[in-house]
């Protein structure tokens, strides 16, 4: 096999046992690999209604068939699992160079379930896997176990949150990188699984080399032609979109009660690059380096979600605070989005500013398990008596976008299949930035068929495994050529297009059987309030009737028969 490396690892860490089988070529064929690989074995395992913190809900993580490869912005894997924060199936993908180092060692998809009798890692250097004590690193944060670890390989690990359960806790990678939201580190914790290190030295080969070649040189030659690509993130990393979002008037603020931050200059990529020494880093095989750090003291600097989560949802115009926050995060192995949002909804309920010394007070609070807040802002919410203070879609905080500003997004936010989220489908990209084309931001119109292409692309993409900044400037012909050329089979755009409408569907079903219905594809009711500027609901639900048509999907919102069978899904 040229693309995948034909291998799957089974750790089950109650009888510390390892397995090792081939990987399904049908299976990788259809589902591609990160993402849908992960969602598809996820769906053979278990039942949907599998408890989440139980050692039956396993952890899953893929790489994809353009992981670890020459292709430009290919060093990423996906981690998949049953959310203890959403209750949806859940799956995160990471940059930075882990997902590189396990294809190198030869892993298309490992698989960990059990829990072990005391806290564990795992070691893999090519074919040897080991199961390990981890006794000395219970108890330390991401920073000090990376580097307790990191000449034995590339290390994936959990901070004290993860360990504590932390409904928001992440898996951090190469310490910076999260596999974020929706608590995969809270999973990892609940198995005694500290870390992951991975080692491996087999570069994977490519089926053509010519026209590998060619298609490598189309995507590059984009990705320098891209403004977004080739300057703004380049220059200014992903915190350039903060000055552009509340010029537009859709950064949320104070919780969304405003859609505009009077401090937005103070927080900005602009502020940041005049008054911060910056040093900037890339992922594996990435040209454009949107990764930076202060070069004094190599404090991490955030990315514009965290910027807006910290500083503009909570009110903080402080921009070291929210360094601070960030670096926190980071460190406890928490999500920085689900994090900040909390806040701000907790300040809401308590009518109370939260000063830059609470910031810090609250987030170790959340990271070390001592805070209510840790469940995440709808559970925390439904116990206060407020749950109307969430703004979440699915138990998922939502990102920093409003989307009473961009219809399209608030489609997505509500149709995401693992909650609020941006990234199953980035409608600000046609929306606000105009990328591929720029499209009216305040209609619904259009909208319903428009976005279940961008998930399904979205879901494509995250399955090979790339960074999503690619589509910024390439579409699915590049990234079908290069899929092509690397495994030699031959993927049409349209073929791309149909796996990530294979892969959305089979977690739609995964979320039925979960217990989630149509009343779950909505919004906050603070989106449908009236005035210039909310959400009109019958138009909206008008557009979700109109989404579930384009999806082949039943007036419920529940794939037909004949969908299923046309995508082969059983």
């Amino acid at each position: 096999m040229f693309g995948w490396t034909g291998r799957t690892i089974t750790v089950d860490l109650g009888d510390r046992s390892i397995f090792e089988s081939k990987t399904d070529v049908k299976t990788a064929k259809e589902y591609l690999g990160g993402r849908g690989m992960g969602v598809k074995i996820l769906s053979d395992m278990v039942t949907p209604t599998i408890d989440p913190l139980s050692p039956e809900n396993p952890l899953i993580l893929t790489t994809g068939p353009l992981t670890g490869t020459p292709a430009p912005m290919s060093g990423r894997h996906s981690i998949t699992t049953k959310s203890p924060l959403t209750g949806t199936i859940f799956d995160s993908s990471a940059g930075g160079f882990f997902g590189k180092e396990m294809k190198f060692a030869g892993i298309d998809a490992l698989i960990i379930k059990g829990k072990a009798d005391e806290p564990v890692y795992l070691q893999i250097e090519n074919e040897d896997v080991d199961i390990l004590s981890a006794a000395h690193l219970w108890g330390m944060n991401t920073r000090e176990t990376t580097k307790m670890l990191q000449s034995k390989g590339r290390v994936s690990c959990i901070g004290k949150a993860g360990e504590r359960q932390v409904m928001i806790a992440n898996i951090m990678n190469d310490y910076v990188h999260a596999c974020g939201r929706g608590g995969l580190g809270a999973v990892a914790g609940s198995k005694n699984l500290k870390a992951i290190v991975v080692m491996g030295d087999n570069k994977p080969e490519i089926a053509e080399d010519a026209a590998f070649a060619e298609a490598k040189e189309s995507a590059m030659r984009l990705l320098r032609a891209s403004p977004v690509t080739s300057k703004g993130l380049k220059n200014y990393g992903t915190s350039v979109l903060v000055n552009l979002m509340n010029y537009m008037k859709i950064l949320p603020t104070d919780n969304f009660r405003s859609r505009e931050f009077k401090g937005a200059d103070s927080v900005s990529g602009e502020y940041i690059n005049d008054n911060y020494d910056i040093t900037r880093h890339a992922c594996y095989n990435c040209p454009v380096g949107c990764k930076r750090s202060i070069k004094e003291d190599e404090m991490e600097i955030p990315e514009y979600e965290t910027v807006w989560a910290f500083g503009p949802d909570i009110g903080n115009e402080d921009m070291d605070s929210i360094i601070r926050a960030n670096r926190l995060c980071n460190d406890y192995g928490m999500d920085t989005i689900s994090c900040g949002s909390t806040i701000a909804a907790y300040s809401e309920l308590i009518s109370t500013d939260i000063e830059s010394a609470k910031l810090d007070e609250l987030v170790m609070q959340i990271g070390e398990g001592e805070s209510e807040l840790g469940a995440g802002s709808l559970a925390y919410l439904r116990s206060k008596g407020a749950e109307e203070l969430s703004m979440s879609s699915k138990g998922l905080e939502f990102p920093g976008y409003d989307p009473r500003g961009v219809l399209g997004q608030a489609l997505g936010y509500a149709t995401s299949n693992r909650g609020g989220c941006h990234l199953r489908a980035y409608m600000v990209a046609p929306e606000v930035i105009g990328k591929p084309k720029l499209i009216d931001r305040l209609t619904f119109s259009g909208k319903a068929g428009l976005v279940q292409i961008f998930q399904n692309l979205a879901a494509a993409v995250d399955s090979l495994a790339v960074c999503k900044f690619e589509s910024f400037a390439m579409g699915e012909e590049e990234l079908a050529a290069l899929l092509s050329a690397v495994t030699g089979v031959h993927y049409s755009p349209q073929d791309l297009l149909r796996a990530g409408e294979r892969i959305w569907n089979l977690e739609r079903l995964f979320n039925i059987g979960a217990g989630f219905t149509h009343a779950d594809d909505s919004l906050p009711a603070r989106m449908f309030e009236s005035g210039e500027f909310g959400i009109k609901k019958d138009e909206f639900e008008r557009t979700l009737t109109e989404y579930y048509h384009y999806r082949g999907w039943n007036e419920n919102g529940i794939p037909s028969s004949e969908k299923l069978k046309e995508l082969g899904i059983s």
